[in-house]
């Protein structure tokens, strides 16, 4: 630990939700924490979510691959853990159709590379663990499949897995390894499940950035099926808070869903986001005039494409005390209004450019 601060390792720190989580985490506890971020940096890991916090000494950024046991025990011996919070993952649905193996070699090899090395980091001679050690996995809702378009019925944490999809599958996978890990060594760990992200720092292949970049451009807006498949959307902030919650009051070996109540339909958010953009734009912006319901476009429907998610939050609300602070109508113009001031980043992304930042910083070392 540095300098008595404890100390977390935080995987995929460098993608939406991690960069987000390590944000909350430095505004809430500051000079107590030290947070080691380990991300391999693909193409949706980005070190520019993350420049802020560079020269700041309870940060530190490692190259690596959760895959490769060699680096990650490095880590583990040259740093006394307290925490791992394990975002990494390769997560978009349309990539794992098109290659499901990059999915498994991650999501499923990853992680038990990084269960191992936390345990054998942890473990003493007589299988219990140091104090005060704990391993958080991050994962979504889609491991339970699909629910009818009742608007009744929601995934609990008693539901059972049913993935539809490579990626799905793939995090079912990571899911059932680390319920493994505690059950047969007692491995002091947790596992969330939640439900659609949005907010700052998304890459632009998922649905809401992407129609923001795409209407600001007067490109297409396109949209799967009929449109009417349903998400639960929560705000990034709100499931940072969450998984805070979790580590620190949450029962060792529990799941615990964290969902929006957020309910919209993929056509209803292309209409929002139409109706925020006109609303947040100035009068005199020439991008004005690329925004229009006429961009919507509809495509081939999405192969195995899940109908409705809904997540239940309530026994996180009953044992932990969390629930969504975030109202859709609050968040969707705090995140468009983001991507608003934040064009040089989303051009930076949308390019490839911002590749080069790691060079830039990292490159010599």
């Amino acid at each position: 630990m540095l300098n008595n601060r404890r100390c977390y390792l935080v995987t995929g720190g460098a993608g939406f939700i991690g960069s987000n989580y390590i944000h909350y985490m430095f505004r809430k506890y500051g000079n107590q924490i030290h947070i080691i971020n380990v991300d391999v940096l693909t193409y949706a890991g980005n070190l520019e979510n993350l420049k802020d916090l560079e020269k700041w000494d309870n940060y530190t950024f490692i190259r690596a691959d959760i895959t490769d046991k060699e680096a990650i025990s490095r880590i583990f011996s040259e740093y006394d853990i307290d925490r791992v919070v394990h975002f990494a993952a390769e997560s978009h649905v349309d990539r794992s159709i098109t290659n499901p193996e990059v999915f498994v070699r991650t999501n499923v090899l990853g992680t038990a590379v990084m269960l191992n090395c936390a345990r054998d980091a942890w473990e003493l001679p007589d299988g219990s663990y140091r104090e005060n050690k704990k391993f958080l996995h991050v994962s979504t809702d889609e491991v339970y499949g699909s629910l009818p378009d009742d608007g009744e019925s929601f995934f609990r944490e008693t539901t059972p897995y049913q993935p539809h999809s490579p990626y799905s599958a793939s995090k079912a996978g990571s899911d059932m390894l680390v319920k493994a890990y505690m059950d047969t060594y007692h491995f002091p760990a947790n596992i969330t499940n939640t439900s659609n992200n949005y907010g700052p720092y998304q890459f632009p292949e998922k649905l809401i950035p992407l129609l923001i970049n795409n209407a600001l451009q007067g490109k297409d807006l396109p949209v799967y099926g009929d449109g009417r498949n349903i998400r639960d959307w929560l705000y990034v902030d709100d499931h940072a808070k969450g998984i805070d919650m979790v580590q620190e009051q949450g029962r060792l070996f529990e799941t615990y869903n964290i969902g929006g109540h957020n309910e919209k339909r993929n056509i209803e958010i292309v209409h929002i986001v139409i109706e925020t953009l006109l609303e947040l734009l100035p009068e005199d912006d020439p991008r004005r005039k690329n925004v229009s319901t006429d961009l919507i476009r509809y495509v081939g429907d999405r192969k195995g494409h899940d109908r409705r998610y809904a997540i239940a939050p309530d026994k996180i609300k009953a044992e932990i005390g969390w629930e969504p602070e975030t109202t859709f109508a609050e968040g969707i113009k705090k995140t468009i209004r983001w991507y608003l001031e934040h064009q040089d980043w989303l051009k930076g992304v949308t390019s490839g450019g911002y590749q080069k930042y790691y060079d830039s910083m990292y490159g010599n070392r």
